[in-house]
């Protein structure tokens, strides 16, 4: 069957920087337009439609743009994202440029904690973004003659309830969304917010102090992992989703000293097998290297026969567990050392595995004499 194509989209700083010039085109021409063009951060240029458009009373306007991720997965696809103009009149001389100052109002969070690319204080406007919106204004006030500086407040009218969706308050980000962007594009199945999460995760960590982190593909496997070990800060918890390679790379890069992977099955299984990312569209051949693992491992050529004509991991685990526990530490111990290939020798890789209930059924930190092994690190 021939694969489906699938459809770009932009980004949140994409939408913010045309709604910026679409309201301050309205200001300076009287009219709302359609669509506008804006340069993307690869210096790229893209149209992007205008969802409303008003002049107010004391002379600014406001214009917002609906968020299309195209066919990439983002909880911020359809959101509305607005950005309010304003043309202050200091004199300034024709030769300098024009001064764009940029605020987040409603919906837009407000960073509180260390380790983003903006200090506590800042509104959750991310530099790429920031650079964007800056240049948008700044050709239309040039295209119009226009000196002095431009005041523009991007707002989210959801942004607050958007944000419930996301990570943003374990990231010290609260009040509403992130305005994102590396690019200003959304390319399908990229999951370039989902990255930049794990990164900001990572980089949080790092500056509230932390040297161990625990990396969970969920909220399910993250929950488990807080009752494991209660005592954790909650900055010391990161999602990495399916993005394996990413999460580990990025424990080495801040110089995270330990990562505990605490995850289901069926992840284990893919991460054992040194997948990068562990999305589910390979499970036959993952329940293949099982079966042979298990074959290996056990002699049981019978037990093999059986995995590999499983339909899930889950089932597979059922054949395993608790019958087999070498099998499933054979697979525990070989996420460490795919972890380790992505990572290089300093980082400390700690592999814990689940039951489907959240019974921990493989420590690689176990003591030999059974104690388990210390927290992964200390509440702040």
């Amino acid at each position: 069957m021939k694969r489906k194509n699938l459809r770009t989209g932009f980004t949140t700083g994409t939408a913010a920087a045309a709604a910026a010039k679409g309201a301050l085109l309205a200001i300076l021409e009287d009219r709302a337009l359609a669509t506008v063009e804006v340069e993307l951060l690869t210096g790229d240029r893209i149209v992007i439609p205008i969802h409303g458009c008003r002049r107010c009373a004391d002379g600014s306007a406001v214009c917002t743009v609906i968020k299309d991720a195209g066919d990439d997965p983002d909880v911020t696809h359809g959101a509305e994202i607005g950005a309010r103009v304003r043309i202050l009149l200091s004199p300034a001389p024709a030769t300098a440029p024009p001064a764009v100052l940029i605020s987040g109002g409603e919906g837009v969070g407000r960073i509180t904690k260390p380790g983003l690319e903006l200090p506590p204080g800042e509104p959750a406007i991310n530099p790429g973004p920031r650079r964007m919106i800056t240049a948008a204004v700044t050709e239309v006030l040039r295209a119009h003659g226009k000196t002095g500086a431009a005041e523009i407040e991007v707002f989210v009218p959801k942004g607050e309830e958007i944000s419930r969706k996301t990570l943003n308050t374990r990231l010290g980000i609260l009040g509403g969304i992130s305005i994102l962007g590396t690019t200003g594009i959304v390319r399908p199945m990229s999951h370039e917010a989902f990255t930049a999460t794990i990164d900001a995760g990572l980089s949080v960590a790092r500056a509230c102090g932390l040297n161990r982190v625990v990396l969970t593909t969920g909220r399910r496997s993250e929950r488990f992992a807080q009752k494991r070990w209660p005592d954790l800060a909650a900055e010391a918890y990161v999602q990495i989703g399916d993005f394996f390679q990413v999460g580990i790379v990025g424990c080495a890069a801040k110089g995270i000293e330990a990562a505990t992977l605490a995850v289901f099955f069926g992840k284990a299984l893919k991460m054992a097998e040194g997948l990068a990312h562990t999305h589910a569209a390979r499970s036959q051949l993952t329940l293949d290297a099982l079966a042979g693992w298990t074959a290996a491992v056990t002699a049981d050529a019978a037990l093999a026969g059986k995995i590999l004509a499983a339909h899930t991991a889950r089932e597979a685990f059922g054949l395993l567990h608790p019958a087999h526990p070498a099998v499933i530490a054979e697979v525990g111990r070989r996420i460490v050392v795919a972890a380790c290939q992505f990572s290089g020798p300093k980082l400390k890789i700690q592999s814990v595995i689940f039951d489907y209930e959240g019974r921990v059924v493989f420590d690689s930190g176990k003591n030999d004499d059974g104690a388990q092994p210390k927290s992964p690190g200390p509440r702040r």
